[in-house]
Order: C-alpha cells, then sequence, then structure tokens
C-alpha cells in the first residue's frame, strides 16, 4: 500500500482533527496517486519512522499551475491560507526552493476510509 505522507509536523494536529482534506506537492504526480487509490495518511520526516493517521481513498487528482489553484483547493490544504500567494510562501518553505504563479503542482484530495 503507498502513503500520502506529510513531513511537517504542523499538519499532525490537521490530519488528527480531519481539517486537511487535500495536499498540494510540486509538479505532476499523476504516475503516483490516481482517483480511487486506498493510501495511508502519515506524519513524519523522510527516512524515519511514520505514525499512520489513518487509511484513505483518493477522490480527485488535478494538475494545474498554481495561479489555478481555486479556494477550495487552499482551504483544503490549509484552512489558514487566505491566497495563492500564502500557499507560495508555504510551498518555498517545503521545497526549499523560488516557486512562481506558473509552476505547476498537483492537488490531491483525500477522504478517511472508516474502518
Amino acid at each position: 500500500m503507498r502513503a500520502l505522507n506529510f513531513y511537517s509536523s504542523n499538519y499532525h494536529s490537521q490530519l488528527v482533527c480531519r481539517r486537511k482534506t487535500c495536499t498540494i506537492r510540486l509538479g505532476d504526480k499523476t504516475h503516483k496517486y490516481a482517483e480511487g487509490d486506498i493510501v495511508w495518511v502519515t506524519v513524519g520526516k523522510r527516512f524515519a519512522q511514520k505514525k499512520k493517521i489513518y487509511t484513505a481513498a483518493i477522490d480527485r487528482v488535478l494538475v494545474k499551475p498554481i495561479c489555478q489553484l481555486t479556494a477550495e483547493d487552499l482551504q483544503g490544504e490549509n484552512p489558514d491560507l487566505a491566497n495563492v500567494d500564502d500557499l507560495l510562501v508555504f510551498l518555498r518553505s517545503i521545497y526549499d526552493k523560488p516557486l512562481t504563479l506558473t509552476d505547476t503542482v498537483t492537488v490531491v484530495y483525500f477522504s478517511e476510509i472508516i474502518e
């Protein structure tokens, strides 16, 4: 089974209380995630232990430039994001590289599977 892993500990509380409904990843990740996939939603640093939060289904996968992200995309990523500029600042800190509004991202919507 694949994991939808979140490196930042900032995500842990959002995932636990189910406020996070999507993730915005840099580049085209359609080779990695597809609608209908079942994944573990996990938190943990790269090459370190991960904590499984829950099992989820991938509901929708969208590829688009950052400038075309919607309010729904931003709210699903982080309810505290007010606009695309806030997201750019956030993504630059995560990926540690310069990004522009024309860079391509993949928006992966997911929902918990109640077992």
